[in-house]
């Protein structure tokens, strides 16, 4: 059964915005491997979820694995994507679709925060304090 990935991002009127989900799109194919890994976004810019949905029922997909690109569980996760799979199950029925967890607290976010702030300091000229032991 083929299964895709659908990426959903908030959107922005700002391309450069959306145009980062594209990229982080392209890794995630590579990393896992899926033929089908498609992006959409809640609202202010398109594809809508709707769309990507059907995107990836046009490419076979069966089964579809909705990823919330959002930091945390707010209403956007909680209340309004699981009704656009409420919706999408009505027009297809027998699509099977499960939602990810949003990227939430992870030490590799801590990692990538802390490197953007070196970037910055160093961009600004600033010494940064000596960096501690991680406990």
């Amino acid at each position: 059964m083929k299964t895709a990935i659908l990426l959903m991002g908030h959107g922005s009127r700002v391309a450069a915005a959306n145009d980062a989900l594209h990229a982080i799109a392209a890794m995630v194919r590579e990393c896992t491997g899926f033929d089908i890994v498609e992006v959409s976004f809640r609202e202010q810019h398109a594809p809508s979820i709707q769309k990507g949905i059907d995107a990836c029922v046009a490419q076979g997909a069966r089964r579809i694995l909705l990823y919330p690109y959002f930091l945390f569980a707010g209403a956007h996760v909680l209340e309004d994507l699981p009704a656009e799979m409420e919706e999408a199950a009505r027009r297809y029925p027998g699509l099977e679709m499960t939602l990810g967890d949003p990227l939430g607290v992870h030490a590799k976010l801590g990692e990538i925060v802390c490197e953007r702030i070196d970037q910055t300091l160093s961009k600004a000229g600033w010494d940064a304090p000596a960096k501690r032991a991680v406990r």
